[in-house]
């Protein structure tokens, strides 16, 4: 069996995501923040939620290979 080197969850695809005191299943709000870059967005749906990760995700492009010893 051949173990990939490349992390199956890589880092800078970790977000926190903070949700606000008031926000419901029918009314998501809140931020969500990238932990390796720092940056945050808001949000006030389900929808726009997804979108974050998917743009961030995109801009991220592929991460680069793990260095060989």
């Amino acid at each position: 069996m051949v173990l990939s080197e490349r992390s199956k969850y890589p880092s800078r695809r970790t977000y926190v995501v903070k949700l606000r005191g008031d926000a419901a299943p029918q009314a998501l709000a809140g931020v969500v923040e990238n932990v390796v870059t720092g940056k945050q967005y808001g949000f006030a749906s389900a929808e726009q939620l997804v979108d974050v990760f998917q743009s961030d995700v995109t801009a991220a492009g592929t991460e680069p290979p793990i260095p060989q010893p």
